[in-house]
């Protein structure tokens, strides 16, 4: 395939892109190599932003509880997503909380998981809300 774009050639394109490379990827540095292109960093009493603003420790424990169950082991038993959770290789944090999981009781899928241990849902603007 020949190209059609000739403003600069394949070797400038390749530096082109790895210049945006980290960008795409979600990286949380610059992708520019220049420094007249870096972002000022904030004042010292600035708020610094953040891509996970608002995220507080019950989403990141409720994001590692779903991480580490598929959604073909369920309906499933504590003992079932226990072992569901060791086959995944899940963090020893993962498996204390299924441990607090009623014993006996099947669990249709992550949010009855999350229900049952007491976590709560964050709304969101446009959705009905979760019971």
């Amino acid at each position: 395939m020949e190209r059609q774009n000739a403003k600069h050639g394949p070797r400038l394109d390749e530096e082109l892109k790895k210049e945006t490379q980290s960008l795409e990827r979600g990286a949380p540095v610059e992708a520019h190599v220049e420094e007249h292109r870096e972002h000022e960093p904030a004042a010292d009493a600035e708020p610094v932003a953040s891509s996970r603003a608002g995220a507080g420790d019950e989403i990141t424990a409720r994001r590692e509880v779903s991480r580490h169950l598929r959604v073909s082991a369920f309906p499933a038993t504590r003992d079932e997503l226990l072992a569901e959770a060791e086959e995944n290789n899940a963090p020893e944090a993962v498996s204390e909380t299924l441990r607090r999981l009623p014993d006996g009781v099947k669990f249709a899928n992550v949010h009855d998981v999350w229900a049952a241990l007491g976590g709560t849902f964050e709304q969101v603007e446009g959705r009905p809300a979760r019971r």
